[in-house]
C-alpha cells in the first residue's frame, strides 16, 4: 500500500527471527497484558505508515458522542523506519500502540512460528466473507489464527503522460495507448522508439519499479512452495536480465521515493510508471502542477498486485478487544471506501469494491479517468498466490532491489548479480 519503498528494508526476516527466539524464550510468547476497558476519556493507539486515508475518518469517530473511547493515530512517513521500530518493539515486548499496521510483503515473516504469538488472534466468523480472499487468507497462519485485518489491495495499472505520449508521436488515448502495455516485449520496444524522440525524458520512473511489477507475476521468484530459498531460477533470472539490460537507456536510475525520483515528476523526467491505486495520490502530491497525466486499463502480460497493508493488534495491547473492534471498523465497507476516496487505497473489502464499481466517478487529475472502473477491472487480472511468498520474501525483496541500484550506479550485472546471490545465501 502507498509509498512503501519497495520493500528495500532488509530487516524483517531477521529481526522476526529475534522476536520468535524471545518468544520461545519467554514460554511461547504469551506476553499478553493486563487487560483493561477503555472508558469515554480514555484513548485507543494506532501507527499507520504512509497516507491509510485515515485522517478524517478518525476525525468522524472522535467527533461522535457515543463512540466508548477516542482514538489518537500516529502516521510514520513510511514503510521502512516504522518496520524497524515494529519488530525491535516486537522484541522488547512493549513500547508498541494498541493497533500496528503492517505492509503486506511482510506479512509472511510475522506468520513465521513464534512471531505470529507476539499478534492477538482476530478471527470472527462474522467478518470471514468480508474482504477478497487471497488478501484475508494472506495474514492467516496454517492453524487459522488470523493475526491481521486487510486495509486495501494493490491492483496495477500503468499511469502515463499523455503530452509526453504526443510529443513523441505515440497514441495518447487511454484506448488507443492499450497495445503499447500489452506485453512487456511491446512496452520495452515503444519505450525505445519514445527516448529517441524525447531527448532528456526516460520511459519509466525506476529500474526497481519495473522490477518489481515483473516480480509480481512470477510464481516463485525467491522460495519454493516448501520456503526453500532459491533464487538461482529462469523467473528471477529474466527479470533480472531484462531490467538490468534496459538500466541504462530506458530508467532515470534514481531510486524510488528518493529526493531525485520526486523531481523527475516535475521536469518530464519520464514517461510511464506502474500504478495501483495507492500510488494516485504519491503522483498527485510529487507533480501537483503537472498536466497530462492518465491511466491506462492494462499492464503487460496481464496483472498484478503490489502492496497491500494490514491492521494487527500486538499481545502487549492492554485493550485487545477495543483495538480489534476499531480495526474491524476502519475495515467495513464505508471507510475502505472513505480511505479510497483520501488516498485512493483500492479497498480489499468485497462491499466497497461494489460500491465503488456502483459509482463509477472520475479523477480529473487522471483526464477523468474512471479509476475505479480500472483498478476492479485490473483486479480481476490478478493471479492469486502470485508471487509466492515465504518467510523471506521481503529480506530477498530488499536485496534484489539493492542489487539493481548497483547497477543502475555503475556496477556490472555479473558482479551485481553476484553480490546478490552470496548475500541471500548468508540470510
Amino acid at each position: 500500500m502507498r509509498k512503501l519503498t519497495i520493500r528495500r528494508g532488509g530487516a524483517v526476516g531477521s529481526a522476526v527471527a529475534l522476536v520468535a527466539a524471545t518468544a520461545a524464550a519467554c514460554g511461547g510468547g504469551e506476553s499478553e497484558a493486563t487487560q483493561s476497558e477503555l472508558g469515554k476519556d480514555d484513548v485507543l493507539t494506532i501507527t499507520t505508515f504512509s497516507d491509510f486515508g485515515y485522517d478524517k475518518l478518525i476525525d468522524e469517530w472522535n467527533a461522535d458522542p457515543d463512540r466508548p473511547f477516542t482514538v489518537k493515530m500516529t502516521k510514520i512517513a513510511d514503510w521502512d523506519p516504522w518496520k524497524k521500530t515494529l519488530t525491535q518493539d516486537l522484541q522488547a515486548g512493549h513500547g508498541l500502540t494498541d493497533i500496528v499496521a503492517v505492509e503486506g510483503d511482510a506479512m509472511p515473516a510475522f506468520l513465521a512460528d513464534g512471531a505470529s504469538d507476539q499478534f492477538a488472534d482476530l478471527s470472527d466468523p462474522e467478518l470471514e466473507d468480508r474482504w477478497v480472499d487471497y488478501a484475508y487468507q494472506a495474514a492467516q497462519t496454517a492453524d487459522g489464527k488470523q493475526i491481521g485485518y486487510p486495509t486495501d489491495a494493490g491492483p496495477e495499472a500503468f499511469c502515463y503522460r499523455a503530452d509526453l505520449f504526443e510529443k513523441a508521436g505515440l497514441p495518447s488515448d487511454r484506448e488507443a495507448v492499450k497495445p503499447i502495455f500489452e506485453s512487456w516485449d511491446s512496452y520495452f520496444a515503444a519505450g525505445e522508439e519514445f527516448v529517441a524522440k524525447v531527448p532528456g525524458s526516460k520511459w519509466y520512473d525506476s529500474s526497481g519499479s519495473i522490477a518489481q511489477a515483473m516480480l509480481n507475476q512470477a510464481e516463485f521468484p525467491f522460495q519454493t512452495e516448501d520456503n526453500t530459498v532459491d533464487v538461482e531460477n529462469p523467473e528471477l533470472e529474466e527479470v533480472w536480465n531484462t531490467v538490468t539490460e534496459y538500466s541504462e537507456t530506458l530508467s532515470p536510475q534514481v531510486v524510488q521515493w528518493g529526493e531525485d525520483w520526486t523531481a523527475n515528476f516535475r521536469n518530464d523526467g519520464f514517461a510511464t510508471m506502474p500504478c495501483p491505486g495507492w500510488m494516485f495520490s504519491n503522483i498527485k502530491s510529487s507533480a501537483p502542477k503537472v498536466e497530462g497525466w492518465d491511466i491506462v486499463d492494462a499492464f503487460p502480460g496481464g496483472g498484478g498486485n503490489w502492496g497491500g497493508s494490514y491492521l494487527a493488534v500486538p499481545m502487549q495491547s492492554e485493550h485487545q478487544e477495543e483495538a480489534q473492534e476499531f480495526a474491524a471498523w476502519l475495515t467495513a465497507a464505508d471507510q475502505e471506501v472513505a480511505a479510497f476516496d483520501a488516498a485512493g487505497n483500492y479497498p480489499a473489502n468485497l462491499e466497497a469494491q461494489q460500491v465503488l464499481a456502483d459509482r463509477n466517478e472520475t479523477d480529473a487529475y487522471f483526464n477523468d479517468a474512471p479509476t475505479a472502473e480500472i483498478l476492479a477491472s485490473r483486479a480481476a487480472a490478478v493471479e492469486p498466490g502470485r508471487p509466492y511468498k515465504g518467510d523471506k520474501y521481503s529480506d530477498i525483496l530488499g536485496l534484489f532491489q539493492t542489487a539493481i541500484q548497483r547497477v543502475d550506479e555503475g556496477s556490472s550485472p555479473d558482479d551485481s548479480w553476484e553480490t546478490f546471490v552470496q548475500a541471500v545465501g548468508s540470510l
